[in-house]
């Protein structure tokens, strides 16, 4: 039984410290096979309406894209 507490403990302590890490690197997580984005699926249903969040962000990559590819007329 001593042994199984040792054990468990050293799994705990590494787990921690991997924990600690990864939260000192700032970085959120993310799949090593890209995910559904790889093979061209944007979401994860088929629903219409996309959430709140999704709404918002494709509003503002739309604006941006808006921008970037305006014509200036006072420089013509």
């Amino acid at each position: 039984m001593m042994i199984f507490l040792i054990t468990f403990g050293f799994f705990l302590v590494v787990g921690a410290a991997m924990a600690v890490g990864y939260i000192f690197q700032n970085k959120t997580l993310a799949g090593s096979c890209g995910g559904l984005a790889s093979v061209g699926i944007d979401k994860e249903c088929n629903c219409d309406n996309p959430c709140e969040k999704r709404q918002e962000r494709e509003k503002k990559a739309a604006l941006e894209h808006n921008l970037q590819n305006r014509i200036d007329v006072e420089n013509l």
